[in-house]
């Protein structure tokens, strides 16, 4: 059995090999993307709109709109980045029809800001504990929310996401200087907003598994005609 892991592992881990597979609608295709790329698209979209339901939507729709003209994708950019371009153009729209963003002055940067880790709930930790983390995932949360869109988008990207500096820029066709400004400003926003009471620690927020992850899988792919 792990000789046959071991085998079928290349295909999986390998982009391109994928897409082939997806344009001769190979079901496992399908469903190997989105596994793959769900959590990205989903903290996108739901950096955008701020809100769960709309942002599983938005996913939904872009993957169809994705997968329905996967011909057009040249492997000019990585896959995630051009699924991610979609799913913002998706999310930015259905924002656009509810109301008009205003784009907050931005300071400039003094310094970059670094990736810190959240430490995860081990089975050992105690309920208090876990009750604790889960509280201050949606302080992060509430103050990501209440941010002007380009700094939350930066935030999500760059932070929540891990996506590099380069990435980020080329996601949101910004330059890379302006990424750090952003991302500078953002910081500042969600640390005056919890008064210091996370510190400089970053959350793991928005998830992006379990059933929520499985329900947008099982949805496209009825959408694109592959019934159980």
């Amino acid at each position: 059995m792990a000789q046959n892991s071991a085998q079928t592992a290349p295909a999986v881990t390998d982009d391109a090999e994928l897409v082939r597979r997806a344009l001769t609608r190979d079901g496992g295709a399908f469903r190997a993307i989105m596994q793959r790329h769900n959590r990205r698209l989903y903290r996108i979209a739901r950096g955008i709109l701020r809100n769960n339901a709309d942002a599983e939507d938005a996913v939904q729709d872009a993957y169809v709109s994705a997968f329905t003209n996967l011909g057009s994708y040249r492997g000019e950019s990585a896959l995630a980045t051009w699924l991610s371009r979609i799913v913002m153009n998706e999310a930015l729209g259905r924002l656009r029809k509810r109301n008009t963003v205003d784009i907050a002055a931005l300071e400039p940067a003094r310094r970059e800001a670094e990736i810190i880790q959240f430490p995860l709930s081990t089975p050992n930790d105690d309920p208090e504990r876990t009750m604790a983390q889960r509280q201050i995932l949606q302080l992060v949360e509430q103050a990501t929310d209440n941010m002007p869109e380009a700094f939350r988008l930066v935030f999500v990207t760059r932070l929540i996401e891990g996506m590099s500096v380069e990435e980020t820029a080329e996601l949101l066709g910004i330059k890379p200087e302006t990424v750090k400004t952003r991302l500078h400003r953002a910081r500042r926003l969600v640390r005056d907003q919890l008064h210091k009471q996370i510190g400089p620690v970053l959350m793991d927020a928005f998830p992006f598994a379990g059933r929520r992850c499985e329900r947008v899988t099982e949805a496209v792919m009825k959408r694109l005609g592959f019934a159980e």
